[in-house]
């Protein structure tokens, strides 16, 4: 399932899975069973189980939300300041080429925020702030299109050759291919 910032319920879907989780306590007081709450409140019968198992060692407090699984480690503010950086490009940063990378982005976020992130935090985090992956639209300035053609005219067909050639043979390790 896809949420909307890539990543937890919004707030108002956060509210109406307690407002179910609450619903199903009432049928729990009642004593209604598991299946028969699951269909009044279009959920599955396991979740219900797991919200009784809850509800019995909590009471109806414990079906409360707990929040967000967890707060973002760079706040509002602080990933207004990393795109400010970012907008200055890759070369204000000591790269050479102007290709943001993930590791590139997390080099800047430990040395402007002090944060460790891994690779696949830094990517959640940008996509949770709406950006995405790009791919060059064209080429690099910097392609010599001649070396290139003579690459492919020269080298391309002797690594092509360096296959072993496809020939019948036998599937046997004591007798090989017989006449």
């Amino acid at each position: 399932m896809r949420y909307p910032q890539g990543a937890g319920l919004t707030p108002e879907r956060q509210q109406s899975r307690e407002e179910l989780r609450l619903q199903a306590a009432e049928g729990f007081a009642r004593g209604e069973a598991s299946s028969v709450i699951a269909k009044d409140l279009r959920v599955s019968v396991r979740s219900v189980q797991r919200w009784r198992r809850t509800w019995d060692e909590g009471g109806p407090r414990a079906l409360r939300s707990q929040g967000p699984a967890s707060l973002p480690r760079l706040g509002e503010k602080q990933f207004a300041q990393l795109e400010a950086e970012l907008a200055k490009g890759p070369a204000a940063h000591g790269w050479e080429d102007q290709r943001w990378t993930l590791a590139r982005v997390k080099t800047v976020i430990g040395r402007r925020f002090h944060l460790t992130y891994t690779i696949q935090g830094v990517r959640k985090l940008l996509i949770r702030n709406g950006w995405s992956c790009q791919v060059l639209a064209r080429r690099a300035m910097e392609r010599n299109d001649d070396a290139v053609a003579g690459w492919v005219k020269e080298v391309w067909p002797c690594a092509e050759d360096s296959r072993r050639p496809v020939e019948p043979g036998s599937c046997s390790r004591t007798k090989p291919d017989s006449p």
